[in-house]
């Protein structure tokens, strides 16, 4: 079996690691200091595998993905290397046909494995005519919403990338306000359908009877107060993308004709007869367990399987930690900038709040908290007691029933729990900066009679060195 392996990198330490890794493993290795250099190798090496740096001078390497998609014949295949990858970088490497993303720096035994399956695949060739076409669409901006670089949301940008070109359906699970529609977004924005329209529909606030002419659309006289024929929501997304968010609180009988439309790619409006063909891709997003709602007879299992074709299960917050500093950098700089208040920041002690709750309400309730601190704060600093009334209002049992300290939340206040948080923060701060108090203030984003307010009510003593 053909076991080369190109390994390009602007970086010759990075590539040596590499190199020697690989030998080591049993597989023949070739280096390129460049995309243009990569390139040229191709006809003479005929690597199997390509490991391939997204940031490098002059020829990137998503250029050079381009352009190695656009060869005659067969290509290796590409797994992307970076240290600085978005969301955007990921869904567009996808895209492009990229095997897989990795991210530096890397665990090497990690690209071994990421090596051994691309070994599997087979050869990438083109169509009939030894052609091979590139993707037509450059990324859109405006998918740059997505946040987050933790290893979860990094699989979730790798399936939205392969599975954008496709028509095939895709059903995104996962708990409320973990970002199900914005991932059927960045899905619809990155397919060819980005031009035509993404229309969302939530089939769990929407009466049934409304719901159903909504979706499918009426004739003239199909009921009482229908004067005249409406489009419905499947013809207005002909040729673009159908949300459907909350899909299991669907009725039986909605169900049986949402089924029919995926089955047939017809449609029939309330009153008439004849079918109506379009062409929309569904994107589907629930919070339920729909396996165990199937087993309640509350959903059809064709259904699911109809809808299930490619799943997407989005990571709660709780599972994510790493990303909530990015999350709060951008919700501050998006409410700094509609309020005018752009200088906006966290103080440590607040930060350490946001980091240590539990976020039954995930993302969005991130962003509800420093939307509605940046609104309260006076000044530039944002403090833990501007965050911490509203972690108290909406405070909510998680699904273990535990807090972030392991105490049952019915059997603790969350105002003592976030207390003991701000008071460890201090407390931290404080030996950080060797007890000088002014110092500490200046890192709490407090104020020096603030501090020792605090000191003093929470019974904080550390000496000054």
């Amino acid at each position: 079996m053909n076991r080369r392996i190109l390994l390009v990198d602007d970086e010759a330490n990075v590539r040596k690691a590499l190199s020697t890794s690989l030998r080591k493993a049993g597989y023949e290795t070739k280096e390129a200091a460049s995309g243009a250099e990569a390139l040229a190798q191709l006809d003479d090496y005929q690597p199997q595998v390509m490991l391939l740096d997204l940031r490098m001078p002059e020829l990137d390497g998503m250029e050079t993905l381009r352009r190695l998609k656009q060869r005659k014949g067969p290509i290796p295949s590409v797994v992307m290397m970076t240290a600085y990858g978005s969301a955007n970088d990921v869904m567009e490497a996808m895209r492009l046909g990229a095997y897989d993303y990795v991210q530096k720096p890397f665990d090497l035994a990690q690209v071994k494995q990421v090596v051994g399956k691309a070994l599997q695949q087979p050869e990438a060739g083109g169509d009939e005519d030894g052609s091979v076409h590139p993707a037509q669409e450059e990324q859109p901006d405006d998918a740059g919403f997505l946040v987050g670089l933790s290893p979860a949301m990094q699989e979730v940008y790798k399936l939205v990338g392969k599975v954008s070109m496709s028509k095939a359906t895709v059903l995104i699970q996962g708990e409320s306000g973990t970002g199900k529609e914005l991932i059927a977004r960045a899905i619809h924005l990155n397919s060819p359908r980005k031009d035509r329209p993404l229309i969302p529909v939530n089939c769990g606030a929407i009466p049934e009877k409304l719901l159903e002419s909504e979706l499918f659309g009426y004739e003239r006289g199909a009921f009482t107060g229908a004067v005249g024929r409406k489009q419905g929501l499947f013809e207005a997304a002909d040729g673009g993308t159908l949300f459907l968010d909350e899909v299991g609180e669907l009725t039986p009988p909605l169900q049986v004709k949402l089924l029919r439309v995926l089955q047939e790619r017809t449609i029939v409006r309330l009153g008439g007869v004849e079918p109506i063909p379009v062409d929309v891709r569904i994107i589907a997003a629930t919070n339920r367990d729909l396996r165990e709602r199937i087993r309640q007879q509350l959903f059809r299992e064709d259904l699911y399987y109809r809808l299930n074709v490619v799943p997407i299960q989005m990571p709660p917050l709780r599972d994510r930690r790493e990303d909530i500093p990015l999350l709060i950098r951008h919700f501050l700089h998006k409410y700094g900038r509609e309020t005018g208040k752009e200088g906006c920041y966290l103080s440590p002690a607040a930060v350490d709040v946001l980091n240590n709750y539990h976020w039954p309400g995930n993302v969005r309730q991130l962003e509800n908290a420093i939307e509605r601190a940046v609104v309260l704060a006076s000044g530039p600093a944002i403090l833990p007691e501007h965050i911490q009334a509203y972690l108290e209002e909406t405070c909510q049992e998680g699904a273990d029933g535990q807090d972030t300290f392991g105490v049952r939340l019915e059997d603790r206040p969350m105002k003592d729990i976030l207390q003991e948080v701000e008071k460890e923060a201090i407390t931290r701060a404080l030996q950080r900066e060797k007890g000088n108090r002014q110092r500490t203030s200046r890192r709490l984003g407090i104020s020096r009679s603030a501090l020792l307010y605090k000191m003093d009510m929470y019974g904080i003593d550390v000496s000054e060195e």
